[in-house]
């Protein structure tokens, strides 16, 4: 099935498979495709797919639609091409024949800020393999765990303030992803750059501190 990867740095935030033959993409929250972000409009662009054939178009928007580096109005989507919208970038992927992004690409795989909150990670009791996991320290959720089991772990809210966790070969860093209010770490605003994570590090964002435990 084909799907749209949504990027921003390099740190995949979301990963939408298109299972309708109309799918929109804009800052406004009714949208098959939410990116709550200024340079995006409200209803940006949509996706149509006409049986193995899928094409973007641009809908008037305001900052325009990028098709691997050049305005796009109405296109046919190759599979790898890179949508640009403002500093997102959207890479359609297709039909693979049920290949995941992860073995087709050995790449980071999406992890949570998708088209419903519901797709947040999870908060856990126990941490996933290889002992890391966020502790929520504050809030209605205190005391509970996000487990770290994916290559990235999107934390926060959305049009706020969202950071990714990203498992590395030798560990765990951390960069801000999304949002005007920069999370940060140990009392440090967070770059978009990574930065690296050590066990008792706290991370604060969106009024919610958490700590970084790894054993």
């Amino acid at each position: 099935m084909p799907k749209m990867i949504v990027s921003i740095d390099g740190v995949v935030i979301k990963e939408v498979q298109l299972t309708k033959d109309r799918t929109t993409l804009g800052r406004r929250p009714y949208n098959d495709i939410v990116i709550d972000n200024l340079a995006v409009s409200g209803e940006h662009a949509v996706i149509q797919m006409n049986g193995a054939e899928v094409f973007l178009e641009d809908l008037n928007s305001t900052n325009g639609t990028y098709i691997n580096g050049k305005a796009a109005k109405k296109q046919l989507l190759q599979n790898n091409d890179t949508i640009e919208i403002g500093k997102y970038q959207i890479r359609y992927q297709g039909d693979l024949g049920g290949a995941s992004f992860d073995k087709a690409q050995g790449s980071k795989s999406a992890t949570g800020i998708a088209s419903s909150p519901s797709a947040h990670a999870p908060l856990t009791d126990e941490a996933g393999p290889g002992g890391a996991a966020i502790r929520v320290l504050n809030g209605a959720a205190a005391g509970r765990e996000v487990a770290l089991i994916k290559v990235v772990t999107t934390i926060g809210k959305p049009g706020i303030a969202v950071a990714a966790i990203t498992r590395r070969p030798n560990g765990f860093v951390v960069a801000h992803v999304d949002g005007a209010d920069k999370p940060t770490l140990n009392g440090t605003a967070i770059p978009a750059e990574q930065v690296p994570l050590k066990t008792g590090d706290l991370i604060e964002l969106a009024g919610i501190q958490m700590q970084f435990l790894q054993t």
